[in-house]
C-alpha cells in the first residue's frame, strides 16, 4: 500500500513491531532516523551517531550508515521498532547528510529514495517523499499511536533545513 499525499494515512491498528527501510540508488548519503516521544515524556533520536537498542528503551536499533561519501548503489539503511506501548509518536526522518552538514539544501528532487515500513502482519506501507518544499531535512511519516485502537501510519512529509545535528528539538521544530 502507498500513502502517496501528505496527510494521508494507514491503519496499523495493534502492531508489536515493525522495520522501517529507507532504499535508493542516487549518489547521495542519506540517513534514516526515527524521532521518538514516549509516553512518560522522554523524547529522542535513533540515527547513525545513537544507532539503539532492541533490549532496552527506546526499544529501536539502526541497521547501519549506507552512501557514506555520496556512494551510489543499492543503499539501504533499516531500523527495527518494538514495544508500541511506550510511545506516543514516532517519526521517520530521511536527510542528506552533506548538506545537513554544510546546511544547504537537499538533494531530493534528483534522487529516487523511498521509505518502506513492514509491519509485524507482513503488510509493507510505502511513503515517497510527497513534499516540493525546499529543505535538506524530511520527516517523512508519523507512527501515531495515541488511539486506542492501535497504530496508524501517517505522510508527514514535513521539511525543513538544519545546519549541523545539533540538538533534536530542531528536528521536532520542523513538525511544529
Amino acid at each position: 500500500m502507498e500513502i502517496k499525499q501528505k496527510g494521508g494515512a494507514a491503519e496499523l491498528g495493534g502492531i508489536s513491531q515493525c522495520m522501517v527501510t529507507l532504499a535508493w540508488t542516487t549518489a547521495t548519503d542519506f540517513d534514516l532516523a526515527a524521532l521518538y516521544e514516549a509516553k512518560d515524556g522522554r523524547k529522542g533520536m535513533v540515527y547513525f551517531g545513537e544507532m539503539g537498542n532492541l533490549n532496552e528503551f527506546p526499544f529501536m536499533q539502526l541497521s547501519g550508515d549506507e552512501g557514506v561519501g555520496d556512494s551510489g548503489g543499492d543503499n539501504k539503511e533499516e531500523m527495527r521498532l518494538t514495544k508500541f506501548d511506550d510511545m506516543v509518536k514516532i517519526h521517520i526522518v530521511c536527510w542528506d547528510y552533506k548538506a545537513v552538514t554544510d546546511g544547504t539544501p537537499a538533494r531530493f528532487a534528483g534522487s529516487d529514495v523511498k521509505v518502506t515500513l513492514m509491519d509485524d502482519k507482513g503488510t509493507s506501507h510505502d511513503v515517497p517523499l510527497a513534499s516540493g518544499d525546499v529543505g535538506n531535512v524530511c520527516i517523512v511519516a508519523t507512527i501515531d499511536n495515541t488511539s486506542p485502537m492501535g497504530a496508524k501510519l501517517v505522510n508527514e512529509s514535513s521539511v525543513g533545513t538544519l545546519k549541523g545535528l545539533n540538538s533534536t528539538d530542531q528536528l521536532f521544530a520542523i513538525l511544529n
